[in-house]
Parts: structure tokens; C-alpha cells; sequence
């Protein structure tokens, strides 16, 4: 026998309702989920297609194919933009976990007035990559700066720094070092996480401080190191800011990063396709280089509750 509609009603209200209950949860994240669709999915997508395209921003596109990725291959500008972005990524990711964990080592102990020089070490990274500290940088190195200034009290003549492409691609790898204040912080939290029990064994059993470092804290903070290692090696393929305003990717395209270069294609000539398979090929690169340090972490990364322990 059909029911009547009045008695249906409240029954189709009352499923309603419990369906919204149960999918409360996907009302809230919504609005992120609209803004990554639009902000990230599609970019990330549309990108990929422009890649294959000669698409000039005004121009629109007039054909399609592997003409980009053709004509990065062939042309020595851009293989040395490449080369050059992976120079200052090896230098510049070595140094900077290296001095992070030597300071975050020496503020690990108890001295006096410590607090105030973490805050002094970590404010780097903070302004480090703003407009102010590169134009500040830049100043500093130029001919007459305080550099060169200091170095002829002592008799030294100080090369032309911005203008020589050796010592202009060590200015721009000096600032990135320079901000290792946030690794650092990492690295004091992981230290923080060292029991000093295993210390005093060491102590007892004879072994000095570098003997503690290596054998103790080194193995016990790899995770740590390995998580910085990653962030860092991502954050330095896509340095823009310093290159960009202290030397424009000079002398002689030194300092062209692969990253300068993409923005010089997007926003300078327009050519959006050539852009677009740039960032593709650095998108590779850093995903190559992040599954190797995976892969690789199986044989150096020490975690505590592997195999049970």
C-alpha cells in the first residue's frame, strides 16, 4: 500500500539531516578543497599542457609539440642556468646544515645569556629573504662597501664582488648561507631530544666530546638532519629573491638561477610555454633529487623504533 506523502516527509527530513551529520566534516574543509582545485590543481595541470605549446601570453598559442623542451636541450643559456642553479644548491645546503648544526651544538649547553644569541642567530632567517636584507647585501659587497672598506685596513685590495662571476655567484650563495637560523632552531629542538644519560656513559666509558658528537648525537638527530636536508635542497632550487636584486642573473649569467629565468620567460617575454617547461624540468630535478635522498636515508637515518628498538 502507497504511503501518503505527509507520512513520507518527515522521514526524507530526518535522513537528510543525518546525512549532513555524517558529512559535517567535508563541509568544513570545502572551501579548501575549492581553493586548492583552483589555486594549485589547475595550475599545476594547465602548466603541463603549456609546456607541449608555443603560447605567448598576447599571442595565444600557435602550435604544439616538444619545441620547448627541444629548444632547452640545444640552447647553452639555458643548460647553464640549469648547471649553475644545481652549483649553488651543492654549495649552499652543505654549509648551511653544517654551521646550523655547529651553533645549535654550542647553544645546546647551558652558557650564560644563550637565549639571547639564539634569537640572534634565528633572526636571519627571518629577514633573510626580503627585499630590504637583498638590497642590503648588495650594498654591502658592492665596490666601495663595507667589505672592501674593511679589508683595505689590512692592506687587502677586495675584488669587485658583483662584477666577477666567481665572487658574484659566493655573494649570492653567502646570503642563503647566512639564513640558516631555522635549521638551526630544528636542529636545537632535536638536541633538546638526546638523552643525557647516554652522555654520561660515553663519559664514564672515556669518550671526549667529538667522540659523544658523532657516535651519540650524530646517529640520534639523522632524522632531523635528513628532514633538513630535504626542505633546504627544495628551498634552494627556487631561490629568487637574491640573485634577482643584487646581481639580475649577472656577470655573464653567473647567477642566472633556473628560477630567474623561468620568471625572465613568464613576465619579460611573455613566452609562457618556454616558462612553463622550465618549471617542469625543475620540478624533476627536485623530485629526482628527493626520492635519491629517500631512497638513500634506508642506509643512514637511524630512527629508534625500527625493527622494535
Amino acid at each position: 500500500m502507497k504511503q501518503p506523502a505527509a507520512m513520507n516527509q518527515p522521514a526524507n527530513r530526518k535522513g537528510l539531516k543525518k546525512t549532513i551529520q555524517e558529512n559535517a566534516g567535508f563541509f568544513f574543509i570545502l572551501p579548501w578543497l575549492i581553493g586548492f582545485l583552483i589555486f594549485k590543481v589547475y595550475p599545476f595541470g594547465s602548466s603541463l599542457f603549456y609546456s607541449f605549446t608555443d603560447y605567448h601570453l598576447f599571442d595565444g598559442i600557435s602550435k604544439y609539440g616538444l619545441m620547448n623542451y627541444d629548444e632547452i636541450i640545444h640552447t647553452k643559456k639555458i643548460v647553464k642556468a640549469f648547471v649553475v642553479t644545481m652549483k649553488y644548491a651543492f654549495m649552499t645546503v652543505p654549509l648551511k646544515l653544517v654551521f646550523a648544526l655547529f651553533i645549535a651544538y654550542i647553544l645546546n649547553f647551558k652558557l650564560k645569556g644563550v637565549n639571547l644569541f639564539r634569537t640572534a642567530y634565528y633572526i636571519p632567517s627571518i629577514l633573510g629573504g626580503s627585499i630590504a636584507i637583498a638590497v642590503l647585501w648588495k650594498a654591502v659587497f658592492k665596490d666601495e662597501g663595507i667589505i672592501n672598506i674593511l679589508l683595505s685596513y689590512i692592506g687587502v685590495q677586495g675584488p669587485n664582488w658583483l662584477a666577477s662571476p666567481s665572487h658574484a655567484l659566493f655573494v649570492i650563495c653567502l646570503l642563503r648561507v647566512w639564513q640558516f637560523g631555522s635549521a638551526m632552531v630544528i636542529f636545537l629542538a632535536a638536541l633538546k631530544g638526546v638523552s643525557n644519560d647516554l652522555y654520561e656513559a660515553a663519559s664514564i666509558d672515556g669518550a671526549g666530546k667529538w667522540r659523544q658528537f658523532f657516535s651519540i648525537t650524530v646517529p640520534l638527530i639523522t632524522p632531523v638532519i635528513f628532514y633538513n636536508l630535504v626542505t633546504q635542497l627544495c628551498q634552494a632550487f627556487q631561490e629568487f629573491n637574491g640573485p634577482y636584486i643584487i646581481t639580475q642573473g649577472g656577470p655573464r649569467s653567473s647567477t642566472t638561477l633556473i628560477s630567474l629565468l623561468i620568471y625572465n620567460n613568464a613576465f619579460k617575454s611573455y613566452e609562457m610555454g618556454m616558462a612553463s617547461a622550465q618549471a617542469w624540468l625543475l620540478f624533476l630535478i627536485v623530485m629526482t633529487f628527493t626520492v635519491i635522498a629517500f631512497i638513500s636515508q634506508k642506509k643512514w637515518v637511524y630512527y629508534s623504533d625500527e625493527d622494535g628498538r
